[in-house]
């Protein structure tokens, strides 16, 4: 029997958390018990920060984790499709344009500039905009410190919106709400929730500007040492735990809503013009971004996703 370490960075309840166990669950099943999997669901809770599990995999002390595409953009810049703000309108299309040829083109981009393998994309979620204050315009967002992701494509964006963004770990985001050192922040709704961004933050502006995809990575010489048949019962499991992470991420989205308006949370849904003057606003950076791929690349995304 060989045993694989896997490690997350969410809490018990997370979507991410529950496609873990499903993952660690699906290994033993599908390996008929020669591989099986040890799920470090949180390993902020060990005093590390989010990013450290890709340091951890890297170096072998993880064999496998899921994290945020966003965070290998620097070494894999073809991952930044994934940051085009506004661009992908919905989860349909989103799923469709990461398990075609597309997905399949960034597997191969992230194994000749890393050290790992892409075995799955999970949804990282639908991210919106939360605050202190009411933002129901671009106007609104003028001078206000946003918490967003360690990426200079979603920093670029969300300065031509206004705001002044803030990069700070997963880890110390909750405390960053809780003093007010950001007057907003962005990320999806189970997040919002579940690290008690609500309670500061009262306000939810529902801008669906990104759909977030986590990778499942695995060190690439880690799973070269498995033979032919663990190899193909880990992806085996990996689809079958993808598929219910998915589900889990599209039903968190209506539990937590709901939950969030019990607690006097003000949520805004944006018509389709006033989504449209987000886009506007921050078409240029987007357009930045969509210039540092390849023609090629750039045709084979818009391909698939008029294709989706």
């Amino acid at each position: 029997m060989t045993e694989l370490k896997f490690g997350g960075y969410q809490l018990e309840k997370s979507v991410h958390t529950r496609g873990g166990r499903v993952l660690a669950a699906a290994v033993a099943e599908e390996t008929d018990g020669a591989l099986t999997l040890a799920f470090d669901e949180n390993i902020v809770a060990r005093g590390h920060k989010a990013a450290d599990l890709l340091s951890l995999t890297e170096s072998g002390e993880l064999d496998g984790c899921y994290f945020s595409s966003s965070y290998l953009a620097k070494r894999v810049p073809e991952l930044g499709l994934f940051d085009q703000h506004f661009v992908v309108p919905d989860r349909r299309r989103a799923y469709a344009l990461l398990d075609g040829a597309l997905g399949d083109r960034l597997r191969r981009e992230v194994a000749k500039a890393t050290g790992f393998e892409v075995l799955g994309y999970w949804d990282n979620g639908l991210r919106h905009i939360t605050s202190a204050v009411p933002i129901l315009s671009v106007a609104d967002c003028k001078g206000l410190k946003l918490r967003t992701l360690a990426n200079e494509d979603h920093q670029r964006v969300f300065r031509a919106l206004g705001f002044d963004p803030q990069a700070i770990d997963v880890r110390d985001l909750p405390e960053a709400v809780r003093t007010r050192q950001v007057d907003a922040q962005e990320n999806p709704l189970t997040n919002t929730l579940n690290f008690g961004i609500h309670d500061t933050h009262r306000y939810i502006l529902l801008t669906r500007h990104l759909l977030g995809v986590a990778l499942v990575l695995f060190n690439a010489k880690r799973l070269a040492s498995l033979d032919p048949a663990q190899r193909a019962g880990l992806q085996r499991a990996i689809d079958r735990a993808t598929q219910a992470q998915r589900r889990f991420a599209e039903e968190d989205d209506t539990i937590c809503s709901a939950e969030l308006r019990s607690q006097g949370v003000t949520i805004t849904e944006l018509s389709d013009s006033e989504r449209e003057a987000f886009a506007k606003a921050t078409r240029a950076e987007v357009d930045i971004t969509r210039q540092s791929f390849s023609s090629e690349l750039r045709e084979l995304f818009d391909k698939e996703l008029d294709a989706a």
